[in-house]
């Protein structure tokens, strides 16, 4: 789950960002929105196929993190934001935590309804949940990609497809609700 500290960390460095113009307030554009999400279903798409034929555990990493960024920069550009070209990985970790929690949040309580007392409580876990597996990700594929030994990518890959899965339908549902 996202702690204090993390979520601190990220409004403090989303601040930054916008000052120096890593990040900017911009107005949705549904074309570049489009393309972000036709590039995360395919990249998705590509994880899953890598990841059925057990051809690389590696590019099963690679490519669920990158459809999990996409995803990332669709709903913030949703939002009204566009990440840099500069340490666009961090911004958009960061920009997710403070643009996109809290919609996630509220889109997973509509869901929850039926149990709302119980919804509120793992609504918040579960979107800090979704929202942190980005940043595991991002911290996974540079691991992955330059000091992790073969035999360990297996599970990780696992792990990294399940994740970008659930996160792709959360931030699709975030989308839609969006229109």
């Amino acid at each position: 789950m996202l702690n204090e500290k993390r979520i601190k960390e990220a409004e403090s460095n989303v601040k930054s960002y916008l000052a120096e113009c890593l990040l900017k307030k911009t107005a949705p554009d549904k074309n570049v929105i489009n393309i972000l999400l036709r590039n995360a279903k395919e990249s998705l798409r590509v994880a899953e196929e890598v990841h059925r034929k057990d051809t690389s555990e590696l590019w099963t990493i690679v490519c669920s993190y990158y459809a999990m960024f996409y995803y990332a920069n669709a709903i913030l550009l949703k939002l009204g934001y566009k990440v840099g070209d500069k340490i666009v990985h961090k911004v958009a970790s960061d920009a997710l935590i403070v643009y996109a929690r809290k919609k996630l949040r509220t889109s997973l309580i509509e869901e929850y309804e039926e149990t709302k007392e119980e919804a509120l409580n793992l609504a918040g876990i579960k979107a800090d949940k979704i929202i942190e597996s980005f940043d595991f990700e991002r911290s996974k594929r540079g691991l992955i990609q330059y000091k992790t030994i073969e035999f360990e990518k297996k599970s990780k890959a696992k792990t990294s497809l399940q994740r970008a899965k659930e996160f792709a339908r959360e931030m699709e549902k975030l989308i839609i609700d969006e229109k």
